[in-house]
């Protein structure tokens, strides 16, 4: 039996908030959302250093700094206009779906 694939809100290009872990307070542009294993990549945070070996296309070889994911759980999307953490939700309007805030049901 195939297990059932995680869902999430966040979307790529949606700004966040680190609420919980070592990051905790920070912001940030999602660059990828990998619901099977409930991670988020977020542009400059949690970043970790990853040796490249020599390659044809990179001789030298190197360390990378690459951004490593946080759980969905730790996260929030950040609306900039209360300037805080908020929940999303969904709701049909004109006969499509939209995400909204909670709990005001504000669209985005």
């Amino acid at each position: 039996m195939k297990a059932k694939k995680n869902t999430t809100k966040l979307r790529k290009d949606d700004e966040v908030i680190v609420i919980a872990g070592s990051e905790k307070g920070k912001r940030g542009k999602v660059l990828h959302v990998d619901a099977e294993r409930s991670k988020i990549f977020i542009q400059g945070i949690k970043k970790v250093k990853k040796f490249q070996r020599p390659s044809q296309e990179n001789p030298k070889g190197g360390i990378l700094e690459l951004e490593s994911g946080i759980h969905l759980s730790n996260v929030m999307y950040y609306d900039s206009k209360n300037k805080k953490g908020v929940r999303l939700g969904s709701k049909k309007e004109n006969g499509k779906k939209i995400r909204v805030t909670r709990p005001e049901g504000k669209g985005l």
